[in-house]
């Protein structure tokens, strides 16, 4: 004779997956809006990459690729300008050195950007992955599961095999 047991899915499993879903929608929405943020203010300083950069020369600094690029031909222009030496190499007195300071901190200001479109990205990853745990969570915590036996079956027994082995 078989019983068969049948239980509910988990109520709180259901809820926390709907939260983490929700948590998943506000983490992309997040992102999106500092991507956004960044963007335009990087579009309100009007900076325009360098003709003679690697990548991207003449569109306009909005995009982690445009700043990194910046950035990049900054560097270059600064060790053209004194001779292969960094602010820290200069001397003192070397009126070089403030050619090198500001290129330096205009570099450290378009990699902050480059970091906050990074983090950015990273948040609405997360929220991609939030959603999909959330709706996991809720589809398995619907579920009903099963549990049968079988007490027809004398014990020690193999289901499909004709008679018991045993050592």
């Amino acid at each position: 004779m078989a019983t068969v047991a049948a239980t509910g899915g988990s109520k709180a499993a259901r809820v926390i997956g709907i939260i983490t879903a929700i948590a998943g929608i506000v983490l992309i929405i997040a992102g999106g809006v500092t991507w956004g943020s960044v963007s335009s203010h990087l579009a309100d300083e009007n900076i325009t990459v360098s003709e003679d950069a690697a990548a991207f020369g003449g569109q306009a600094v909005t995009s982690p690729w445009t700043a990194f690029a910046q950035a990049d031909i900054i560097q270059h222009h600064a060790l053209e300008a004194t001779g292969g030496k960094t602010y820290a190499e200069l001397d003192q007195d070397d009126p070089l050195r403030d050619v090198a300071m500001n290129a330096s901190f205009l570099r450290a200001s378009l990699f902050t950007s480059v970091v906050a479109f990074g983090v950015a990205a990273l948040v609405m990853g997360l929220g991609v992955m939030f959603i999909l745990i959330g709706w996991a969570l809720f589809a398995l915590a619907g579920r009903k599961a099963v549990a049968t036996t079988d007490t027809t079956r004398p014990t020690g027994t193999v289901p499909g095999v004709e008679e018991d082995v045993r050592a």
